[in-house]
């Protein structure tokens, strides 16, 4: 049997390597703030969702276990164990290092303590008049008061002695902080200085104003997590729409899936807490003094941009941006995007052309995550006011965006757009988009296809690659996705250029990586370089191991989980991995393989993982374009040779940084933004010269 990582103790060596950004010196101060935010946002969300599973499935006891390859009390425990280790160095990383070096910047964050008259009388009086009607003090008194803790809200838990009686009691006060900023600037000490408060510990000031004549003895935070899987992914029957909308209503009420405390709070207290909201231990996380931490993506920058990585402005494509039609461009030939080290505005371009048009009459796109503000959205209602058939494929079942991707439906429906929800039981993850055009009397399509969704705010800070193309071998096969999400209908026709999950997805990329495997046994050459997002789909990891053990060189580039290990002697010594954690998230999906020299390269919307391979929608696009497939080749090669912010995936799970000796410094993000500028700059001077 295969050596294999849990997928979810594997995330977690994926969520310490953002962690390793925010104690990394290198990093600009106010980036390693915004680290510390990402760290704990994805946190939340894995507590929320996964760990939630996890404690469902101990539940259930020795009936889950029987059902599953492992022991699903052996992996929480192994869980909560990582993460209260990490825990502890968030902490420190935050008060002995991120508090201190922001001080030599005179950024001051200050404790009640510490404050001046004139900053004691502004908090007091910023209590008062702002946040004593959020304060929802309570009293508690066992379980015959249990209050209702809002999900992810901050509260203060109190020890309090009652001189009536004498008697030490328990209380639990709210922090604002769903109301007001969790940061507050406080009149200066020093002139040049900035001081700032967290919001908690205003209220920690303030406390006697709520509960006047008891004795304050000590306060610590407190934060309950509770659970947001909806369950709805195997509902195969019934009106999914409305199912989604009632689980969104119970998603805030769901079970306790944590407890993050404060480490020193007293055992007793802590003890009297469990019994008062019914917890366990495995529904228990220490934490430091402040919790909710993914609010410091708000954290104040006083305009000090030199804290900050440098701007690196989006790069155009001048040969769609600058054309009068898009569609002109894409009939010459394939064209590729590259955010965010490119403009995102060639893709809105396709569709605000696409709605103008007067011989565009079909507009068909997947949704599956949408900025709140889109003019791609823009764009399709004006096209249907200006007489174009438009659908939307929208699904509702994107994690923790149901609820604005249910808005948006509602939305284009109102404005005449066709709009078709999620399939039950099935997610659709494809990133494609279809116009249709007359052109000499015929139809003719184009498309666009993508690793990332459609939204204009991720396009700033997602790595994606999209391709722009009229070749009829893709976009009838693109169409045919669209005809079988509208009617439900299968595919009369087979895909012989896309690979699309639930007909030949898995088989296709299981024949790429046989087909290695054979040249290799035939004492040829054979590679593959895979990057992705997730790489947990067992099957595909064993055929990996396969690969290896005949020789096959095989490179892995994965940001997030990484179930497979390499670089075992006689199993995976012929496999090495390597994942990038920088200023950008990685999210583009490339799969190369060698083929004795043939090329293939393929991008794509679906990592290596089961649910991606057996229960989505997915699509793997061909590139044929040679230029095209050099220029994703060369930045496989870059990322590859990263030296400043990749890390090496091993049996030993340390995140070590790739350290090649090299006397160049290559950092795969800086290095790609530039090469990218290069080919532009060679572009417009071989144009120069053509007009010459």
């Amino acid at each position: 049997m295969y050596p294999y990582i849990h997928r979810d103790i594997s995330w977690l060596d994926f969520n310490y390597r953002v962690l390793q950004e925010a104690k990394d010196p290198n990093v600009p101060l106010l980036e390693r703030v915004k680290f510390l935010a990402i760290y704990s946002s994805n946190l939340d969300e894995f507590f929320r969702v996964r760990v939630a599973n996890h404690r469902s499935l101990v539940r259930l006891g020795h009936n889950a276990s029987k059902e599953l390859n492992y022991e699903p009390s052996e992996i929480l425990d192994r869980i909560l164990k990582i993460v209260s280790a990490q825990q502890e160095e968030f902490s420190d990383i935050f008060e002995n290092q991120i508090v201190k070096d922001l001080a030599k910047y005179k950024i001051n964050i200050v404790r009640r303590k510490s404050l001046n008259k004139e900053q004691v009388d502004f908090i007091e009086n910023y209590f008062r008049e702002e946040m004593l009607p959020y304060a929802q003090p309570v009293i508690l008194d066992g379980k015959k008061i249990k209050p209702f803790l809002n999900n992810g809200a901050l509260y203060l838990a109190l020890n309090m002695k009652d001189p009536d009686v004498d008697k030490s009691v328990y209380s639990i006060v709210k922090v604002p902080s769903d109301h007001l900023p969790r940061f507050t600037i406080l009149p200066k000490r020093k002139e040049g200085s900035y001081d700032i408060i967290l919001l908690g510990d205003i209220v920690r000031h303030n406390i006697r104003l709520i509960f006047p004549g008891y004795e304050i003895l000590d306060s610590f935070s407190i934060k309950l997590t509770r659970d947001a899987e909806l369950y709805i992914d195997d509902e195969y029957s019934g009106d999914l729409i409305e199912k989604i909308k009632k689980s969104l209503i119970k998603r805030s009420i769901g079970d306790a899936s944590r407890l993050v405390y404060d480490r020193t709070m007293p055992k007793e207290m802590l003890s009297y807490l469990m019994n008062v909201f019914d917890l366990t231990s495995y529904d228990l996380l220490p934490e430091g003094r402040y919790h909710n931490n993914s609010d410091f993506f708000k954290f104040p920058d006083f305009g000090m941009n030199h804290l900050k990585d440098p701007i690196l402005q989006p790069l155009p494509n001048p040969d769609l941006e600058n054309t009068e039609s898009i569609f002109d461009v894409m009939r010459e030939g394939d064209q590729m995007i590259h955010v965010p080290y490119q403009k995102y505005e060639s893709v809105l371009k396709f569709f605000e052309d696409a709605s103008e048009d007067a011989d565009v009459t079909h507009i068909k796109i997947i949704q599956y995550r949408v900025a709140k503000k889109s003019r791609i959205m823009d764009a399709l209602k004006k096209a249907v006011v200006n007489g174009k058939q438009v659908s939307a494929f929208i699904e509702v079942k994107a994690r923790f965006d149901e609820e604005a991707n249910l808005k948006w439906g509602e939305e284009l429906e109102a404005a005449g757009v066709s709009v078709f929800y999620s399939m039950p039981g099935l997610k659709v993850h494809s990133k494609v988009a279809i116009v249709r055009r007359i052109e000499q009397g015929k139809p003719k399509i184009y498309a666009y296809l993508s690793t990332g969704n459609f939204h204009e705010g991720t396009a700033k800070v997602y790595s994606d690659i999209g391709l722009f193309t009229a070749n009829p071998d893709i976009t009838s096969e693109a169409t045919r996705i669209f005809s079988y999400l509208e009617t439900k209908q299968l595919p009369t026709k087979p895909f012989k250029h896309l690979g699309v999950g639930m007909f030949n997805l898995k088989e296709k990329f299981m024949g790429l990586v046989k087909r290695e495997i054979e040249i290799a046994k035939e004492g040829r050459y054979a590679s593959m370089t895979l990057k992705m997002n997730s790489l947990q789909d067992e099957e595909m990891i064993n055929l990996l191991y396969d690969a290896s053990q005949v020789g096959v060189e095989v490179k892995l580039i994965i940001r997030g989980v990484c179930c497979i290990i390499p670089g075992i002697k006689n199993v995976s010594e012929n496999i090495q991995a390597i994942s990038i954690v920088d200023r950008f998230l990685e999210h583009a999906r490339i799969y190369c393989f060698h083929n004795d020299g043939k090329e293939d390269i393929f991008f794509s919307s679906a990592d290596w993982m089961e649910r991606n391979l057996h229960h989505r929608i997915e699509t793997l696009v061909p590139l044929y374009d040679e230029k095209i497939k050099n220029t994703v080749k060369t930045i496989i090669n870059i990322q590859f040779n990263d030296n400043i912010k990749a890390r090496i995936i091993s049996q030993q799970n340390t995140n070590d940084y790739v350290r090649t000796g090299a006397d160049l410094a290559v950092r795969s993000q800086i290095e790609t933004y530039f090469y990218i500028k290069r080919k532009i700059e060679q572009r417009n001077l071989a144009k120069q010269k053509e007009n010459l």
